[in-house]
């Protein structure tokens, strides 16, 4: 399998990608698996089914026993049940596997540790990410328009999903609005710190890369790029932009920023 390092990320060929898991995948009892399936839409809006089977079969071979947990928050009327059905999510899945909608899930609070929140104190999540010994986040590779701006899509916006609509909706039921406010950029900065901190590895699915004129996450056009990228989060979401022929995203370089201090 042809792969290339860079820090703490790698990429390959889309047809090679064999999963390698993180060492907290490794004889660990529960795994949280978190992939971008939130609309009833092909490929690229939401992650492929070949990509999301190599993370599960690479999970299994680290951890033959595990209870692995597929866990989705719909941003659509269709149910998170008829969305995976109608992908074929069902076919990959084994006896210790099982899919989990986010919005169904008990919540807790998850404290924002970062020196400068921008908006949330604390965010609501499911109590299931405390719960686990391993979580993956697999996103699709998009690029929206919002205020005029452009707004990348990868492992960290992937966890979007996971946040109760009831409590972030704001004027759709479908959707969580108060995470757009002041803006994604910003929030996406409380998002890593309340919960994004706690992923212990990221798949980025840049097989092909959804572009959008506008602010629809799954209207647009498709842009083959053939590769699969992962490791830590905030590395495979900066690698798949250089590859993918996008600036660094605003909101990576604040979440560095804040980090090193």
């Amino acid at each position: 399998m042809v792969q290339i390092q860079t820090g703490r990320a790698q990429v390959c060929p889309a047809v090679d990608f064999e999963y390698q898991p993180p060492p907290a995948a490794f004889a660990a009892q529960r795994i949280l698996v978190k992939p971008n399936l939130g609309y009833p839409v092909a490929p690229p809006v939401t992650v492929s089914m070949p990509v999301l089977a190599a993370v599960l079969r690479g999970l299994r071979q680290a951890s033959p026993d595990a209870e692995i947990l597929i866990v989705e928050g719909v941003c659509s009327p269709v149910s998170l049940n008829k969305i995976a059905a109608g992908h074929g999510l069902y076919a990959l899945l084994d006896a210790k596997m099982q899919l989990l909608d986010a919005d169904e899930l008990p919540l807790r609070d998850y404290p924002n540790l970062s020196p400068q929140p921008v908006r949330f104190q604390s965010m609501q999540a499911p109590a299931l990410l405390s719960e686990v010994d391993c979580r993956i986040s697999v996103g699709a590779f998009k690029r929206t328009i919002l205020k005029d701006q452009p707004l990348i899509s990868a492992s960290l916006k992937n966890l979007y999903g996971l946040f109760p609509r009831q409590h972030y909706k704001a004027r759709s039921a479908n959707s969580r609005g108060q995470l757009h406010r002041p803006s994604v950029p910003l929030v996406l900065q409380d998002v890593y710190f309340c919960i994004g901190h706690l992923f212990d590895g990221a798949v980025v699915d840049a097989n092909q890369k959804f572009v959008s004129a506008d602010w629809k996450p799954d209207r647009g056009q498709t842009v083959e790029l053939g590769k699969v990228i992962w490791g830590e989060m905030l590395s495979a979401d900066r690698l798949a932009c250089e590859l993918g022929d996008e600036s660094k995203p605003d909101y990576l370089t604040a979440i560095e920023a804040l980090i090193t201090g």
